[in-house]
């Protein structure tokens, strides 16, 4: 049974914020592992930690008003939820898509505290974006936008107060128009402020490919948990962007390929695997802002299913790397009887509520949550970080090894803490309990603030 303050906390939050769906979900999931440790301290409900914990310290929402091509004044709304700074700056993405809205952003910067803290790197959690959508536009568009939204970003970050990245609709090219826009705010060359940055100004080598990188290596230290290998293994993927892209890069290196990918418009299922000159083509289907994922199935003959998502195509891993509730029930029964044993959360929060609680009730399935899968990127940042800081650029091979470091810790300590806390190799719980407890400390020894 569920502790009594946990229950009471869940219900005042769902009350607070009824109208806040994808926020309400990711509390719910993490409050719901955390009844052992709630237990052991008391204290917790005394000085309120789970209400402040699931409050964040600063939300900001803003105009973003711009000229398009044509000459006519557009208006977008600009958000920052800088969520908890008990362990270092903010730091988390920037995304510009249709679909942010506050709920969005407070969950994702919900789920970001706990990411970070995972990577054991000093780093607090933040989410930003607009409702924005950069495709369709030109590139002068999307520069006056990106100029734009940082005309009111910059009043609230910093190298040492909030350290923004790319997410989705947000890479390299946006990040050096908000970064050159925020330089000539401030008059200085302060290259700490963003990561994700160009090579050329302070960026990290493989921070594009770091996400899916850092996915890969979690799953090998699932399969090396497992006595399994990943020479030969099937992985069904979804989307078609960086951290797709990320991951088939990796797996074609470890001996194993990815069968599908995914888009708005449908899926492709090319059983050969995306490799070689197949994995260079997704960052043409990528950059072409045409968003078709079947532009892969006209150039490489393979078969296209319009409409649908490859949850269910046989393969021995499942992998989605899209967007939130990518996966939803029925999704869900498809994979199960599919008969693979992993499923492996990239994207953030890209499975329904009821669907995930499905899927980890399969007694024969491991289960690995976005949190701590995805936390590559956020590393390889705080790594990009480093590197502004001391004045120093590492090489690919010296990132790669820091990262699958950073990787091989996370899943090792989100294994230990589940078995501490009596819940097996259960490793949503284990992320959850393990990010919780390291920004928990840090609240307590910091006082009412």
């Amino acid at each position: 049974m569920m502790n009594a303050y946990i229950q009471r906390v869940l219900t005042e939050i769902k009350k607070k914020n009824i109208n806040e769906p994808e926020f309400l979900q990711t509390v719910e999931e993490v409050y719901s592992s955390l009844d052992m440790m709630v237990n052991k301290h008391p204290e917790y409900e005394k000085i309120g930690l789970l209400e402040r914990m699931a409050e964040p310290e600063r939300t900001i929402s803003f105009r973003v008003t711009w000229v398009d091509d044509a000459g006519r004044v557009q208006v977008n709304r600009g958000y920052r939820v800088q969520f908890n700074g008990a362990i270092g700056p903010y730091k988390g993405g920037i995304r510009f898509h249709p679909s942010v809205n506050l709920s969005i952003m407070k969950f994702l910067g919900f789920e970001q505290t706990f990411k970070n803290s995972l990577t054991s790197l000093p780093i607090g959690g933040a989410k930003g974006g607009s409702d924005f959508d950069p495709r369709g536009k030109s590139d002068g568009e999307v520069m006056r936008f990106c100029q734009a939204f940082m005309n009111e970003l910059y009043r609230h970050i910093g190298p040492d107060i909030d350290v923004p990245a790319g997410d989705i609709g947000v890479g390299t090219h946006e990040i050096g128009y908000l970064y050159g826009q925020y330089r000539r705010i401030r008059g200085a060359f302060e290259n700490g402020v963003l990561t994700g940055k160009g090579f050329s100004y302070g960026g990290s080598r493989i921070r594009p490919e770091a996400t899916g990188y850092g996915a890969v290596y979690y799953v090998s230290e699932i399969f090396e948990h497992e006595n399994d290998r990943m020479d030969g293994k099937t992985f069904a993927l979804s989307g078609f962007g960086n951290v797709a892209w990320g991951v088939a890069k990796k797996l074609e290196e470890l001996g194993a390929k990815a069968i599908t990918l995914s888009g708005p418009d449908g899926y492709i299922y090319d059983p050969a695997g995306v490799t070689g000159k197949k994995i260079e083509y997704m960052l043409e289907m990528r950059n072409s802002g045409r968003d078709k994922v079947k532009d892969y199935s006209d150039r490489f003959g393979c078969a296209f299913y319009p409409g649908e998502k490859p949850w269910g195509v046989k393969a021995d891993v499942y992998m989605p790397c899209a967007t939130q509730n990518d996966v939803n029930l029925l999704s869900a029964k498809k994979i199960m009887s599919s008969g693979s044993k992993y499923y492996i959360e990239v994207a953030n929060m890209p499975t329904t509520s009821d669907a995930l609680s499905l899927l980890l009730g399969q007694k024969n399935m491991i289960v690995a949550p976005s949190k701590a899968v995805n936390a590559g990127g956020v590393a390889t940042s705080a790594l990009e970080m480093s590197q502004n800081s001391m004045r120093l650029s590492w090489s690919e091979q010296e990132v790669d090894e820091k990262l699958h470091a950073i990787m091989k810790k996370i899943h090792d300590s989100s294994a230990m803490a589940a078995e501490a806390n009596g819940l097996g190799y259960n490793l949503v719980a284990g992320a959850n309990i393990a990010g919780f407890a390291k920004v928990a400390d840090a609240m307590i020894a910091q006082g009412l603030i």
